[in-house]
């Protein structure tokens, strides 16, 4: 049996090798997508401004285009976007086959519409094209049959196999008092959340590990809970005793956790938003300087004869300020410096830099159609136009399937 000091050791482990790309991590969400990203337990439901830092929405709103492509080309709910198969081709032949794997396709594709799926997926994309990894939880659920959780980069860590496959999934999170008793039974928690409840602090925040791994302690032929080839675990922190809050199995790998693209044995992966984060910084400081350009055009700074200090004067419209007629022309408000800046070269840069931000979210890509210029355009050309799309996209669906929509399809179907 597996001792929760054995658990915090490794996860302690876990964030030291994810400790790496906070730093990269935190910029993408700064200058991208602000409301995503864990990077404080202690913040996880953090809602106060946090934008500060994005003047140009372009980013932003290329990775709402990339993400609603993928998913109107991937994985669409308005259309059949799997098949299912047999391991053999000479089965496939068989009508009752066929018949019986169209029935199940069609219950699954029942399943997914009424499960939180497609909405978790929009999620995962998003997480994809900013942060490089995304990560998804399929459990069984009495209600849909299936529910989906998706998490945000920095409130997990991952872990792989030999074979490069993710395979070790840790995250810290915050319950309430009332979510724990719920969720695992009084006789479950620690004596200081059952306290807690007793004397009505329910929303009193207690920090959660959640652990799936591996069964490396599995007793081959058993086929019960603690036998099965995946552990999973909750522990509360900071309890003094090895008692866990849950400790059930899974016959396969539950989560998802896909990865735009991974160089050698690299855990987390890279991403269009790690391509494209220089020029969105940089997008950034250009329209503030050409805020502070049109500003200073309407709105110069002024100087003034030292005989007006003191006295009643207005640069509103309309307004009226007395001077002296031996001060002459000169003796009224003047602007202390001409502005002129090179207003018309700064636009074409930002528009430059726009573009490249949005080529790198292919964007130019995903509104190919919203783009042209035709009226009349034939169902053919519009089918080989979404093909050509996903064509540029074709190592990261290579990816997607294997980390992704295979398992999905795999997990779902073990649930069924």
């Amino acid at each position: 049996m597996v001792k929760t000091s054995e658990y915090m050791k490794r996860w302690s482990d876990i964030k030291d090798e994810r400790s790496t790309f906070f730093g990269h991590w935190q910029e993408l969400s700064d200058y991208i997508m602000p409301r995503r990203g864990r990077f404080l337990t202690s913040k996880s439901n953090d809602g106060s401004k946090k934008n500060g830092k994005i003047i140009d929405s372009t980013g932003s709103m290329a990775v709402r285009t990339l993400s609603a492509g993928m998913m109107s080309g991937i994985t669409s709910p308005a259309r059949p976007w799997f098949r299912l198969a047999t391991p053999e081709s000479a089965l496939m032949e068989q009508s009752d086959v066929k018949q019986w794997l169209f029935s199940v396709e069609k219950l699954m594709r029942d399943i997914f519409s009424r499960s939180n799926l497609y909405n978790s997926l929009q999620t995962v994309y998003e997480e994809l094209a900013v942060f490089g990894t995304g990560a998804m939880l399929i459990s069984e659920d009495f209600d849909d049959v299936i529910r989906c959780y998706p998490f945000t980069v920095g409130e997990y860590g991952l872990a792989q196999s030999h074979r490069l496959q993710v395979d070790t999934f840790y995250r810290e999170f915050n319950m309430t008092v009332a979510q724990l008793i719920e969720k695992f039974g009084m006789d479950n928690v620690s004596d200081a959340v059952q306290n807690a409840y007793r004397t009505g602090q329910l929303d009193m925040n207690i920090e959660v590990l959640h652990i799936i791994e591996p069964n490396t302690a599995r007793e081959y032929g058993k086929k019960d809970n603690k036998n099965m080839p995946y552990h999973s675990c909750y522990v509360e922190k900071g309890s003094k005793n090895d008692r866990k809050l849950s400790d059930k199995g899974y016959e396969e790998f539950p989560v998802l956790a896909p990865r735009w693209h991974v160089t050698g044995v690299d855990i987390y992966g890279r991403s269009p938003g790690m391509d494209v984060l220089g020029d969105v910084k940089a997008l950034q400081i250009e329209q503030k300087r050409k805020a502070q350009g049109i500003d200073k055009m309407v709105n110069p700074p002024l100087q003034a004869p030292s005989s007006l200090r003191g006295q009643s004067a207005s640069v509103l419209p309309g307004g009226v300020t007395y001077v002296d007629t031996m001060q002459g022309a000169q003796g009224g408000f003047r602007p202390t410096y001409e502005v002129n800046p090179r207003l018309g070269e700064l636009a074409q840069d930002i528009a430059e830099t726009q573009a490249r931000i949005q080529q790198g979210f292919y964007s130019d890509l995903f509104q190919m159609m919203m783009m042209s210029d035709r009226r009349q355009i034939t169902a053919r050309e519009v089918d080989e136009r979404h093909e050509e799309k996903l064509l540029m996209l074709g190592p990261v669906l290579e990816r997607l399937h294997t980390e992704l929509l295979n398992p999905l399809i795999d997990r779902t179907f073990n649930i069924m």
